[in-house]
């Protein structure tokens, strides 16, 4: 199976991914196809490059719509066959129209335990709200801010002592792990959903 990255900035969470493909980390990823970003200035556009895969740049313009960009997106990457797409810092919300095209096919991570915190900087949130417990959410994308159905989540507890940064950096190493086995869930079919709860099953019973 063939998959894409869409990111907006750093890319650790998908050269995370990267590092577990090219270790042989997947057992149905055969590429990782492209990595696409809607901001040329991303770092994680250089990062992608670096494990040789192939990157898009395809940015908002000026009085574009978001139908009219993603055209542009759904253009892009058409060429590359992808049957996953994994939201990995993309800042923009996908509409209707988009995941019409990728129904089920469309997985996110988010930095917190959704539906708590949804929306950006949800590391900040939980820290100003002063929870003892966050972490982080991988998730089918619906039409919703960040309200798919959950695949997987990991709890980090807040420490006495940390800092937003703090937690913020203990979140992030544990999306990159869940991402990743969210990603190898989801292509070697190893799920099922019913009333929106997704339970670990069997290829065949997909």
């Amino acid at each position: 199976m063939n998959i894409g990255i869409f990111i907006s900035g750093s890319g650790t969470n998908m050269e995370a991914l990267a590092r577990r493909w090219r270790e042989g980390g997947f057992t149905q990823v055969q590429q990782i196809s492209f990595v696409l970003s809607d901001n040329p200035l991303a770092p994680g556009i250089e990062k992608a490059r670096r494990y040789g895969i192939e990157t898009l740049v395809i940015q908002r313009q000026k009085g574009e719509s978001r139908e009219q960009h993603e055209e542009r997106i759904l253009t892009a990457i058409s060429p590359f066959s992808a049957e996953l797409l994994v939201l990995a810092g993309f800042m923009r919300r996908l509409s209707p129209f988009f995941l019409s095209r990728f129904p089920g096919k469309i997985i996110n991570t988010h930095p917190s335990l959704l539906p708590a915190f949804p929306g950006i900087d949800a590391q900040r949130q939980a820290f100003e709200y002063g929870v003892k417990v966050t972490g982080c959410t991988v998730h089918f994308v619906d039409e919703s801010l960040d309200g798919g159905p959950v695949i997987l989540q990991k709890p980090v507890e807040r420490r006495d002592t940390d800092t937003a940064e703090d937690l913020r950096l203990r979140i992030l190493a544990e999306e990159h792990r869940l991402l990743g086995d969210a990603v190898e869930i989801v292509t070697t079919g190893r799920y099922r959903i019913k009333n929106r709860y997704v339970s670990m099953e069997s290829a065949h019973e997909n």
